[in-house]
């Protein structure tokens, strides 16, 4: 059930970046019936167009009403960071520091590990 939430959230995010591909499929599914009745240029005798120019005419539309919509988005982003800029800060005292000895240095050492000091080997190649 999550997989299937997933992906139809995944394909909402993803909708608005396909708004032109969806408004060029409908101009293919649609290209007869646009290039007869729609077309500027449909009673031409040898019409190059077949409804070409209101593909351009609707992404156009498309990318506008699109392009306001990010407008009217960033303003309204601005007002709201307006909005909330006052914050207060409340500062809380510092916090003690102590720092853990490890080496204790009241006796003397009692031995060495030979697993971690190795003394530097001599080069034999001389």
């Amino acid at each position: 059930m999550k997989k299937y939430i997933i992906i139809v959230l995944c394909s909402l995010i993803f909708l608005p970046s396909l708004g032109s591909m969806f408004v060029y499929a409908s101009f293919k599914l649609n290209q007869q019936e646009i290039a007869k009745t729609i077309c500027v240029q449909r009673k031409q005798i040898f019409n190059s167009c077949n409804g070409r120019c209101e593909l351009q005419k609707s992404l156009k539309k498309y990318s506008d009403n699109e392009k306001q919509m990010q407008d009217s988005l960033k303003e309204k982003v601005e007002i709201v960071y307006i909005c909330n800029s006052e914050v207060n800060f409340t500062f809380l005292p510092p916090v003690g520091y102590h720092k853990n000895v490890f080496a204790f240095l009241s006796s003397k050492p009692i031995g060495i590990s030979s697993a971690t000091f190795r003394p530097p080997a001599t080069n034999l190649y001389i």
